[in-house]
């Protein structure tokens, strides 16, 4: 799971007091060098897992490859799959371009695109360094979904020229995918293209978080035997993930004045001038009416729910042991939790989550994203709707049936091969239903 590191790197283990010291700038761009640190002295348990995935990726150059659909053995396979044939779609096409759906690999194709100024935990590195992780998510979207993927990674990080360019490449494919685009950049660029292209975009650092998050609560919820719009609720981090967790969350009953937000400067109000943008003070006019001020450990005590994706290592057991009884703790920051597991669970958490694959409860990006652009596809979807994303998150809560339901199982496993179909289901009828889904494609010439 991502965390919003790129906006939340100051925050530290007092949770707020010593904020200020460092620069959200400064500290994204040396993000990674920790990671560097742990790799050199042998201390991350990551360590062979990095060197093994460093020498698949040099064996292999790479872990995706483009393959072909038909043969070219003789000069007619030829013919008909390039020159003279290929003409015939050609002038079908340019008569009506909807048929690229009918005749191309427009229809089962998305882009993934990046700029590289927010990869997973490693911050602004680049277009050509975020090459990998692009990659690894065409190759999810193909093992998972079935769908043809290609990674596109942009070398630039300006909002106006990244929107030009997904709109000049979008011809090619059936959806966009974004990608480790930081915020509050990522908002504009996703809000512009669901405006201006015909095509389902999503931004999965903020979308396909907040929809496996919710999903994951909607079954917690069964457990601890607590209602969505009675829970105080707070969340860490206001990057993208963030802002898309506490904006689902209220799009599906939550009261937002039962939530308090913190970013790296603290707990966000109404009228606080450090470290806001538009889309804080859109969330602080919702929330916090009582201008709390502080850190988590003021936001914390009596609390139903914390969410973290925001950084390792800020909540300590005393402040979970504040929480409501029967608390939900869901702490997404990679590859340090916000709180381990096992310390939430020592400190009275009842249900815990995590982006971790080795603890129960792993809150992970690809149990959303390939079933919601799978089901968007299998309708040559216009857009993807909130109702789609709803939807996808009701159908990923319902593969854990009754019986499986527990403290330690609330969401499926990534390899789950019941989630793909599940959400992919759901997520069509959610289309047809929204009057997004396109008319069949048929050549009646």
């Amino acid at each position: 799971m991502h965390s919003d590191s790129e906006l939340e790197t100051d925050l530290k283990k007092n949770s707020g007091k010593d904020l200020e010291k460092n620069s959200e700038k400064t500290l994204e761009k040396d993000s990674g060098k920790d990671l560097e640190k742990y790799q050199e002295k042998g201390t991350d348990p990551h360590t062979s897992l990095y060197q093994e995935s460093l020498a698949v990726h040099r064996r292999l150059g790479g872990v995706l490859e483009v393959a072909s659909k038909v043969s070219l053995q003789t000069i007619h396979d030829l013919s008909v799959a390039y020159t003279p044939g290929v003409a015939e779609p050609c002038r079908k096409i340019v008569k009506d371009p909807e048929l690229a759906y009918l005749y191309t690999l427009k229809r089962n194709t998305i882009a993934v695109i990046t700029d590289g100024s927010a990869v997973l935990g490693l911050g602004n590195i680049g277009p050509y360094a975020a090459l990998p992780v692009m990659e690894g998510k065409a190759i999810i979207f193909k093992e998972f979904a079935g769908i043809d993927a290609f990674p596109i990674c942009l070398d630039t990080q300006e909002t106006e020229e990244v929107i030009k360019a997904v709109k000049h490449l979008a011809p090619a494919f059936g959806g966009i995918n974004l990608e480790d685009i930081s915020a509050p950049r990522c908002f504009e660029i996703e809000e512009r293209l669901r405006e201006e292209l015909d095509l389902p975009v999503m931004h999965d650092d903020q979308h396909g978080t907040a929809i496996v998050v919710f999903a994951g609560l909607l079954n917690a919820l069964k457990i601890v035997n607590k209602k969505l719009n009675e829970l105080r609720i707070v969340i860490s981090g206001l990057g993208a993930a963030g802002v898309a967790i506490f904006r689902f969350l209220v799009r599906a009953g939550a009261n937002p004045s039962r939530i308090l937000v913190c970013d790296s400067k603290g707990l966000v109000y109404e009228g606080r001038k450090n470290g806001m943008n538009p889309v804080k003070e859109e969330i602080a006019r919702l929330t916090n009416h009582g201008k709390l001020k502080g850190g988590l450990e003021n936001a914390l005590p009596g609390a139903d729910l914390f969410i973290g994706v925001s950084v390792g290592g800020i909540i300590s057991e005393e402040m979970v042991r504040s929480m409501a009884k029967d608390a939900i703790v869901m702490a997404m920051a990679n590859p340090l939790p916000e709180i381990m597991p096992d310390a939430a669970k020592r400190a009275g958490a009842r249900v815990v989550a995590t982006g971790r694959s080795d603890f129960p409860n792993q809150l992970n990006n690809c149990l959303s994203f390939p079933g919601v652009f799978k089901g968007a596809l299998s309708t040559c979807a216009r857009k993807i709707t909130p109702e789609m994303e709803i939807a996808a998150a009701r159908a990923l809560s319902e593969v854990v049936t009754l019986s499986e339901l527990s403290e330690d199982y609330i969401i499926p496993d990534p390899l789950d091969k019941r989630v793909v179909p599940a959400v992919a289901k759901a997520v069509a009828g959610a289309s047809l239903e929204s009057c997004v889904a396109r008319k069949s494609h048929e050549d009646k010439a």
